[in-house]
């Protein structure tokens, strides 16, 4: 039997954080246009806790990171991969 090599196990975990209807939808709100948490709020209707941990989960996987500018955090998606998934998803 083939070895699962870290490759596989990397962009399983991807694929995993992703698996959110929540994450997914931030995932493609960020590509469109950085923003923070605030904005993503009004736009989900979701308390600010809920997406914090959304986000969390988000970069763990290494999909996104966040840019402080003063008291506000600023996120981007910086996984090329996921990128393209979200391409070819929402085509």
């Amino acid at each position: 039997m083939m070895e699962i090599s870290k490759d596989y196990n990397g962009k399983s975990e991807i694929l995993k954080a992703l698996a959110h209807p929540v994450r997914l939808c931030i995932v493609k709100g960020l590509i469109e246009n950085q923003c923070n948490v605030t904005k993503m709020q009004e736009c989900l209707n979701l308390p600010q806790s809920t997406i914090s941990q959304h986000l969390g989960k988000l970069k763990a996987a290494g999909i996104i990171e966040g840019e402080r500018n003063g008291l506000e955090i600023c996120y981007k998606v910086i996984n090329e991969d996921v990128r393209k998934i979200m391409k070819v998803l929402f085509e």
